[in-house]
């Protein structure tokens, strides 16, 4: 059986008394007709590209097209290791610096994990490898983060595309910041009550975010949402493993951003025509940009 809710997700659980990275191993070994060895070494290739990309990421300053973007990383990089500290500590200032670090290898085409997409591919592994470093997690237990994310994101899929263009940047940034949080609150000893949670107050606390890019480049405001949304799903996991419920169900939120998305305005999906995208600053910057490609 395909799992596609996560009532049915939580009922697998329950039943069987399993994890949902046992549920999801076990169900991609069937479905793919290959061992639950074989779909953990899979995983492990993405959790290593990540790992690369980040690093690769944090050595590079090089701009973007525009010019606008890419030395970002480089700036956090610079004011951690001069003694300026983040206010929160050595994990927050991995979590952001790593988050802008993938992003930023995004933008200049460089080898990256859609997760799950291209746009927001820097929260979640912002998130999994700074943790990853600073509490000595095993490569067994990033791979079942990596597992457990990876069913977040497939069931809510199975409502909305995950798409700017569909339902806005909540269906990108938004499903990656609920996924992340999903997969932290499973790695901290959550049960599957205390998973779900996570990931409905992540995703109902991101509902409506639009998706206006600047010149329709996945640059502004798309990179710096992917720092702050790797934070936000460590609040939404805080807030979780406390006993603090969201008093809608997860389906329920997950159906009330499929509606969002249908009831926003084309031209806040992708379309970059309001928004960010129409201010003042942003027309003048087209403008820049077109000047460039004309010469």
């Amino acid at each position: 059986m395909i799992i596609t809710t996560f009532d049915e997700l939580k009922k697998a659980c329950n039943e069987n008394n399993k994890t949902i990275w046992q549920i999801t191993q076990e169900e991609e070994a069937v479905n793919g007709d290959i061992s639950v060895e074989d779909v953990r070494k899979e995983v492990l290739k993405h959790v290593v590209t990540m790992r690369e990309t980040i690093q690769t990421g944090m050595n590079s300053t090089e701009k973007s097209i525009s010019n606008w973007c890419g030395d970002d990383c480089a700036k956090l990089v610079k004011r951690y290791t001069s003694n300026k500290h983040a206010l929160f500590g050595k994990l927050f200032e991995k979590i952001i610096t790593y988050a802008f670090a993938t992003s930023e290898e995004n933008l200049r085409m460089g080898r990256i994990v859609a997760c799950p997409t291209a746009g927001s591919c820097g929260i979640v592994p912002g998130v999994l490898v700074a943790y990853a470093e600073e509490y000595n997690l095993s490569e067994d237990e990033q791979i079942n983060f990596l597992i457990t994310a990876g069913k977040i994101g497939s069931i809510i899929s199975n409502k909305v595309q995950l798409a700017g263009a569909v339902a806005g940047c909540q269906a990108e940034c938004g499903v990656a910041s609920a996924m992340c949080a999903g997969a932290l609150a499973q790695t901290l000893g959550g049960d599957i009550d205390v998973i779900l949670n996570a990931v409905a107050l992540a995703m109902k606390n991101l509902l409506g975010l639009t998706c206006d890019p600047v010149c329709g480049l996945v640059e502004v405001p798309c990179i710096k949402r992917n720092p702050i949304l790797s934070v936000h799903a460590v609040t939404a996991v805080e807030l979780a493993l406390a006993g603090i419920e969201s008093k809608i169900p997860v389906d329920e939120v997950i159906d009330a951003m499929r509606q969002t998305g249908q009831l926003m305005s084309p031209m806040l999906k992708e379309s970059s025509l309001a928004g960010l995208a129409t201010t003042k600053t942003a027309l003048k910057l087209k403008e820049k940009i077109f000047e460039k490609q004309t010469k």
